[in-house]
């Protein structure tokens, strides 16, 4: 058995364990790009942008059903990983090392998407609507911005602890994540992640530590009044069902905003 000091390391540069650990939204995701495409746009999508795509989950099983793909993220690690494992399955992709708050795409796209918090590392107002300027001049006008990730309501719990373990080819994944240190005031939370990986011959340990941005409902009403270039058109969770809106209102934790480019 051999485990891996937690200091100095950062779970993104292990992205083979980090997509383990969530694939199983893989497939609602694609889905629900899918039925945007098929449901509200004219035409079906063709070009697919993904700001902070990690490892590629959601890239390849786009890249897979035939869609112009388009994506990046700050871990050189993650972009690495990505474009062997597009090699390694005879995919396309164009996956690069950027800056979700300075990247635009070129030719424009179809649809973004951006879930599982990716949003929240962006600390401030003006960072936050930098990147929605980004993505909305790569957007064609008519086209549609998936974004996911978690509110808390007023009367939420400030601290938090989930389970959950993801298996496939003789590895498992077991997270555990704590969400603590929050402020309402300065609008931070820290979460941790501890990431037990287990495989037939050794046992590896991560724990990563980020800070993120809180969200209530009224706040991002606000953010997304400031920019005149989306339009909030529906409100999901995370079960991703495109017949099922949800209100946007202090009921609400796991958020997909659907945003219309106009």
């Amino acid at each position: 058995m051999s485990s891996a000091d937690s200091i100095g390391m950062d779970c993104y540069d292990y992205p083979q364990y980090w997509d383990l650990a969530f694939r199983d939204s893989t497939r609602e995701e694609a889905e629900f790009v899918e039925a945007v495409s098929e449901r509200l746009m004219r035409g079906r999508a063709k070009r697919i942008y993904e700001p902070g795509c990690g490892g590629g989950r959601l890239v390849l099983e786009l890249a897979r059903r035939g869609y112009d793909v388009t994506a990046i993220d700050l871990s050189q690690p993650a972009i690495k990983y990505l474009k062997k494992r597009l090699k390694r399955n005879q995919l396309r992709a164009e996956v690069v090392v950027a800056d979700m708050r300075e990247f635009t795409c070129q030719p424009k796209i179809d649809i973004a998407i951006n879930t599982v918090n990716t949003f929240r590392h962006l600390l401030s107002e003006h960072d936050a609507l930098r990147h929605l300027e980004c993505v909305a001049s790569s957007l064609k006008l008519g086209g549609y911005y998936i974004l996911g990730f978690h509110l808390l309501p007023p009367d939420a719990a400030l601290e938090d602890r989930e389970y959950w373990t993801a298996r496939h080819a003789g590895i498992s994944v077991h997270m555990t994540l704590d969400a603590y240190n929050a402020s309402r005031r300065k609008r931070t939370e820290t979460l941790r992640f501890r990431m037990q990986v287990k495989s037939r011959s050794e046992v590896k340990e991560f724990t990563t530590e980020y800070q993120m941005r809180i969200y209530t409902a009224a706040q991002v009403k606000s953010l997304f009044s400031k920019t005149a270039q989306f339009e909030l058109v529906e409100v999901y969770d995370f079960y991703y069902e495109i017949d099922e809106p949800q209100s946007l209102d202090n009921r609400l934790g796991d958020a997909v905003f659907l945003l219309k480019r106009v």
